[in-house]
Formats: C-alpha cells, structure tokens, sequence
C-alpha cells in the first residue's frame, strides 16, 4: 500500500444499499422506463437519432443494420450490440409495433417466434413517421446532454411531434416496477388530444367516447370494456383479447374454425404446438385437424372439427386452454421529471399536450430569433443600397477590411453583423431586380416576426397549431382500427352457445353414454315394434334412459352411494345407432361403481332435497346445497348396509309425497316430511318393510293428480291414480300395487304421470318404443295391465323413462285383445280383503325405525 493512500473502513450493508439504489435508479431512469414526452426509452431514442446523424430516412438508400448498431453504441448507447439491435428489430416488426418507426429489409424475425438475421445481413432506414419524433431537433426545441464519455451531445427527449407512447405504447421492466401501455389508434389518439386541448376539463369519460381502447398490430378482439375502464382511470388494468375466429360450414355438413387474427404478443408457433397438445392428451377431443395456411397475405389457421362435435364449443375451448385468449395487464407508468408515475389517459394525454406546448414555443422562438436577425441584416443591406456610392467611396478609401467595417458602423450607425454582411455583399445585389428581391424578402420577414410574435403571445394560436400539426399526421399515418371491442364479458360460458333442448341419454351396461335429440324418436301407437335405440354389440346393451335439458346439470348417484355431477352439453353427442362414449372418461367413477340414478338440477339451493331411496328399502333426504361442490372424483352421498344398494334418487320440495315400489308388486305411500332432513354420509331411515325375497325397483315423487306407471318385465304396464294409494306410516309392508303373476312378470319400473308425456321403453336387445301414456289405460291396482310393447323371443323390458309428447301424429293401432286387461271388478272383493289385511300390516310402521339412521 503507498503510504499516500488511505483506506476508509466501510459497512458492507451501508455500500450494499448504497450501490443498489444507485443501480435502481439508473435503471428506472436511464433503461427501462419510458419518458412521458416522448415515449421512449433511452435506447429506442439513441437509435432513432442515431439514425437521423446518418442519414438514413425514408426517401434514402438503406444502410447495413450493422453501421446503425455501431455508431449508436459507440457515441451513445454503451450496453452491448444485442441491446440495441433487438430494439432496432422491434421497431421494424410490424406484429410488434402498431406504427412502425423502421423500415427493415431482410429476415427481421416472425410472429411463429423466427429470430432476426444477424445484423450484418439486414438493412434500415427510418419511417416516414418515424421522423416525425425528430422534426424541429435542430430548433432547440429540446435540451442536449452529454454522451456517456462526455465527447458528443444527444437528446435528453425527443420533439416527437406523434404520441408514441400512446400509438404504440411500450412495455418495460425495471427494479421493483414495470411498465406495460397498449398501443392505440393513431386517429382516436389525435381525436382525443384535440378534445383535451379544446377542453381542459374534459372528463374521462368523455375521453373514452373517442379513444374507445387500445388497438393492438395483430388485431384481435377486446372482450369487455371494463379493464379498459380501469385501466384508463387508475393506470391499472386487465384487458382481455381474443383470437378472431369465424365458423365456415363445409358441404359435408362438418364445420372448420377459421382464425385470422392472434392476441397481441402471442407466439404463432407455440400456439399451434399447444394446440396439437391439446388434442393428443384428448382434453379438446372434437378437433380432427390443425392446419396453417399463414402466408404473406396474412395469418390463416384453420382447425377442423369432427363431425359430431360443436365448432363453438371447441373455440371456447380453445380460448381456455391455448393463448386463442389472453389477458393484456396494463401498467401505465412513466417517467414524469424523471420520476416514476403512474398514470390515467388524461394525465398522459396532458402531459403530451404539455410537452408540445413546449416544444412549439421553443421553436416559435428560435425562428423568430433566426427571422429578427435576417431582418437585422436585409435593414443594412437596404441603407447600403441607398448610400451605396458613398459605401464604395469609403471602402476604397479604407486600408483594409476592418478599418472599412469601423467605418461604415462609425458614419452609417450600422452594427458589427450589418457592416459586416455589407462588405460580404455581391456585385451582381447592385442591380435593381437584386434590390426588389431584398425589399420584398425584408418585407415577408416583417410579416413572419408579426405572426411569430402574435403566436408566443397568444396560447390558443400554439394550440391550434399542435391541433393542425395532428390533423396533418392522421391524414399522412391513420389507418382504421384493427382490433375490434367487445362489450361481451371475457368469460363467456360455453353453455351460452348450446341451444337449450331436451336430450335422451342413454347408458349401456358396459358404462357408453350418450346424448340424443328427441325427435330423433318419433312417436308410436301401443303395440309397435318400436325403432333401434343403438346397435348391439356383444355383451352390451342399453340399460338406462334419462331426459333432461342441454343446460342441466346432471348428478349422478352410484349404487355404492356416491354422487358425481356433469353438464349435459358436455356429454357427447351421437346418433340413434351409436353407443356413445365410456363414462369413464367423463366422470371417474371407480371399479366397482355403476350409475343408479340421474338427477337434472337447473341450480343448487337450500329449499329443494334429495331424496335417496335403497334396494332394501332405506330412504335419505338431504338438503340439495349439500351437492353444490361436487368434486371431479366424486362425495359420498349415503352410507348403505352391506349388500344394499342405492336405486334411485328424485329432487323434492320438501313436502312432497313418496310412493317406494318394490319388485313383488307392493308399494307404500308417504310424505317426505316422516323422515327429517340428514347429511351426506349418513344411513338414512326404514321406508317400507320388506317380504321374502322382495326388494324396491322404484320410488317416485307424487300428487294426488298423479297416475301411478307400473311396467312389468314382459312388457305390460298401467296407470293407476295415486288417489287408490292412501298415506301410510313409512316403514310399512305396503299395498298391493300391481298384481304380479307368470303373465306379466316382475316390476321393473315405477314411474309418477302428470300431464302430456310419451313413454320411452327399452328392452335388454336394444330396442326403443316411445309411445303416449294418454294411450294406456287408467286401471285398478290389482290388477295385471296391458301389453305396452311386443317383445321378440329371449327378449324382456330392463327401463322405462318419460318423456316430452311429440309432436308427429300416427294413427292409434287396436288392442291386442281386451283380455290382455283383468276384469277389474270379478277381483274387486279381493281387493277389499286385501287392503283389509294390509292395514294391520301397516299399523307396524312407526316412528321406531329411526334407529336404523
């Protein structure tokens, strides 16, 4: 160590701190934040006047990339070659600026993500706007600093006489803040500085009448107002754009989605790459192909769509899970005195206005200046022309050139400039044509001062001439909007785009499932054969039918007692002779789970139940707001004994009437009010008591306006009015319901029948009738019923389900035979005994069986 030399102990947390705000703030300052005058970052600005030194503007010859990045990093901008020609290439990129400030020639990158060629290969100038950020620069119309080595002066601003930050906007990371502003409309950025400027006071709402959003190079669609609203009031805000899309319908009725417009800053290559993933891992399973027919005219994607599948529920499908829809997060912060500040789109536009306020005054100036001093000059070369015979004389006279000078500012009161430009005066300015000229010059001078003088003196003339300064760019540069705004929300659900209509599901016994129009079913008289409901296939039959609308939501109830919810829409759809799909695939049903019971739910409250009935009689009634969050994986709905099974589940409002029906013909009717509100995951309470090798097929939810639709395994079926069902205790034995015998066969189902409905039955083979339950006759309970549906050999009724009336009309087809009917009242003493009995039997019910919960 010299002994000259001093070491100063220093805290290593105090020079920490000190050197990162240090950093920090010429971080902010000096790279990443953007000016509110002129909307430039140090480096775009360095680049653009490094450009205007060389020469290269837009009516030039271009010069190698290279040269530009060389002078701007050697005289002003030390941060590396990368730096600025990165910056350069982004102002040359059409997908990345709204008005480009280079015009670029050669490979300058690609919205797929293609990097630039290196700069040796490429070449530029400047836009013709692009020198409109530096028109009047030679004016002192902005404030010169030194470069970083002190040897050359740059601009600490620009005149920007266009509002880039509001044209193209910028974006920009700095520590502990960024910056992220949307481009704009050239057009709607001018209408909305001249609507401030005519009014100060302009309320932002009045703003957003004329500069409805941002409008981004790639186009898109803005769905919804409100983050611009945000955005614009507070700096802060949450734009959302969509891909624009449009469905084109092809001859062979399949349709393909054509999309010709990205978001903003999204990469063409990786959004297809996410959209071939998408389709491999079958998350958009309706996608049969992606095609890219992008060119030189435009972008072009076109995705097929299978031919059973909705091209709009696969583009909102798209729009959730690729970059089709994303979000633009405005950060509206700048540097307002070289402080950070964030900003509404009336402080921006001000501060503009401000800024060229500024800059016309100063130029005002200057020429005034530059006008007073040629007039200073034409009024010496006015008296010399007057006196010129004496000029000469004394010129002669003189010995040398400063003495003549000291002369004629002596004898003719001239100044230094005038005596000076005197002796510099030609010959040929003697004639009489030189001397008009310099009388008539002198004379526009005069003007020129009066008028510069009149416009520093009077601000509205400044104004106006800011207002006519932007007329002349939006007629030069404006061009209509690209991206257009919606006053959609961004989260429109894909329900929105299916038409509601009443849908016929149907599962097999191997677990397809499927949706199908209803009219593809058209009604029958009693007695047909009915139509195909699917195909057959090995091993495999449709064993359950369910109605319900595209809109609903479906719960479905396994026979071990969980439940799992699905939107109709979201099942897929197929034709009459499909099986469908696996219902595996949509809900994750375990191995030895089977669906029971379909519920339709509009919406989840607390004023409507479930009602759980099991195969040995068990009922649960449980709050419907209980099933609001089912999970993708299932809840447990009811607990069950061993060996007993869940059967069927019905919505209920709280007082309704319960009729259980079991396989033997019995049944027991109650209300709903006899067993008390329970929880998921509980047993439930004894709803009706059970003979011999008896279990329930049925429950169902009643009024005495009701019929009661009983239909037998071989296919007979009737309709009894639940007025011969009297309220019992729940727990009982039951009445007879159906008299069962080898003719008919066991019940299968239970349905209640209020109104105009059809009946749709289906058969173990496959096969479907749909036929009107106005048609099948209102009989006793004990008795047989009639034929519903001719069954082939080997073949017998597994489910039955209700549905719409239709609409065709079809003649009626004669009986089968009246014997098909019991004579109801031969069997009438019977019935007496019966019901006789079936009271004491009943009297068991009690409240006692609650201890089965």
């Amino acid at each position: 160590m010299n002994e000259n030399e001093k070491i100063l102990p220093v805290f290593i947390e105090d020079e920490m701190q000190k050197s990162y705000l240090d950093y920090s703030m010429s971080m902010i300052t000096s790279r990443a934040l953007p000016d509110v005058r002129d909307g430039l970052k140090p480096v775009h600005r360095r680049v653009l006047f490094g450009m205007d030194e060389l020469g290269v503007h837009h009516n030039r010859q271009p010069k190698k990339c290279a040269r530009v990045v060389g002078d701007v990093i050697g005289k002003y901008h030390p941060h590396g070659d990368t730096a600025v020609y990165d910056s350069l290439v982004r102002m040359a990129q059409d997908f990345s600026m709204r008005y480009k400030m280079v015009n670029g020639q050669g490979n300058f990158g690609s919205i797929d993500g293609d990097p630039p060629a290196a700069m040796r290969y490429t070449e530029c100038r400047m836009e013709a706007i692009a020198e409109e950020m530096l028109a009047d620069l030679d004016k002192e119309t902005v404030g010169f600093v030194s470069n970083y080595d002190d040897s050359l002066k740059e601009p600490s601003v620009l005149p920007s006489k266009v509002p880039f930050l509001l044209v193209n906007g910028t974006t920009g990371i700095a520590v502990g803040m960024a910056t992220n502003m949307a481009p704009h409309n050239l057009n709607e950025v001018v209408d909305a500085i001249n609507l401030v400027i005519d009014d100060p006071e302009t309320p932002i709402d009045d703003i957003f009448k004329v500069l409805p959003g941002p409008d981004f190079p790639t186009g898109g669609v803005i769905y919804g107002r409100s983050g611009i609203y945000q955005a614009y009031r507070t700096g802060r805000g949450k734009v959302v754009i969509r891909a624009k899309a449009q469905v084109d319908k092809k001859p062979n009725d399949r349709e393909e989605i054509i999309i010709s417009e990205i978001p903003y800053m999204v990469n063409k290559s990786n959004l297809l790459e996410k959209m071939a993933d998408l389709v491999r891992q079958k998350t958009i399973p309706g996608i049969s192909f992606i095609r890219d027919e992008s060119d030189r005219r435009g972008l072009r994607i076109v995705v097929g769509v299978k031919k059973d599948d909705y091209a709009d529920v696969v583009l909102n499908q798209l729009y959730k899970y690729t970059n089709l829809q994303t979000t633009f997060g405005i950060i509206n912060l700048a540097l307002v005195d070289l402080q950070p500040k964030l900003l509404n789109i009336k402080e921006m536009i001000s501060h503009f206005i401000e800024h060229r306020h500024d800059v016309v005054v100063k130029r005002t100036q200057y020429d005034l200046n530059k006008a007073k001093d040629k007039a200073h000059i034409l009024e010496g070369l006015r008296i010399a022309l007057d006196h010129i015979d004496e000029i000469v004389a004394l010129i002669r006279a003189s010995s040398s050139p400063d003495e003549a000078q000291r002369k004629l500012q002596e004898q003719f009161g001239l100044s230094e400039a005038q005596a000076k430009a005197i002796l510099d005066m030609r010959l040929h300015r003697l004639t009489s044509l030189e001397r008009d000229k310099i009388e008539q010059e002198y004379q526009q001078l005069l003007k020129l001062i009066s008028e510069l003088t009149e416009i520093l003196e009077d601000k509205g003339k400044r104004m106006q001439i800011i207002k006519d300064e932007l007329k002349e760019l939006k007629q030069r540069f404006g061009d209509p909007r690209k991206t257009e705004i919606s006053d959609a929300t961004s989260d429109v659900d894909i329900e929105d785009l299916i038409a509601e209509e009443d849908m016929v599901i149907t599962m097999t016994h191997e677990g397809y499932i499927k949706r199908t129009a209803i009219t593809t079913y058209r009604a029958q008289a009693r007695g047909g054969k009915g139509v195909k409901g699917m195909e057959s296939k090995e091993n495999d039959f449709i064993s359950t039918l369910f109605v319900a609308s595209t809109h609903a939501y479906i719960l479905f109830f396994t026979n071990t007692g969980r439940c799992y919810w699905l939107k109709v829409y979201k099942m897929p759809e197929a034709g009459r002779n499909s099986r469908g799909k696996p219902i595996v695939n949509l809900i994750n049903l375990r191995p030895e789970e089977k669906i029971a019971a379909f519920v339709p739910v509009r919406e989840f409250d607390d004023n409507h139940f479930i009602i759980a009935a099991t195969k040995m009689g068990v009922i649960n009634k449980q709050p419907l707001s209980s099933y609001s969050n089912v999970r993708r994986d299932g809840v447990n709905a009811i607990n069950l004994d061993e060996g007993d099974a869940l059967i069927e589940c019905s919505l209920t409002s709280g007082d309704n009437d319960i009729i259980l029906g079991t396989k033997n013909g019995q049944a027991v009717r109650f209300n709903e009010n006899a067993a008390r509100v329970l929880g998921r995951n509980t047993r439930g309470v004894k709803g009706i008591t059970l003979r011999n090798d008896d279990f329930v097929v049925g429950m169902i939810i009643v009024s005495e306006d009701h019929n009661v639709l009983t239909v037998t395994k071989k296919g007979f079926g009737k309709c009894t009015k639940v007025a011969d069902y009297r309220r019992t205790n729940r727990g009982g034995t039951g009445i007879i319901n159906i008299k069962v015998s080898e003719k008919n066969g066991p019940v299968v189902s239970l349905k209640g029948v209020q109104g105009e409905y059809d009946l749709m039955i289906i058969t173990r083979k496959g096969i479907i009738i749909r036929l009107d339950v106005n048609k099948i006759s209102i009989i006793g309970r004990n008795t047989q019923g009639v034929k519903l549906i001719s069954l082939d050999q080997g073949d017998e009724v597994i489910d039955v389900e209700l549905c719409e009336k239709s609409e065709d009309q079809v003649s009626e087809t004669p009986l089968e035979t009246a014997s098909e009917d019991l004579d109801e009242s031969n069997e009438q003493s019977n019935v007496d005994n019966q019901e006789h009995s079936e009271n004491d039997e009943n009297s068991k019910g009690d409240e006692n069986q609650d201890t089965h919960e």
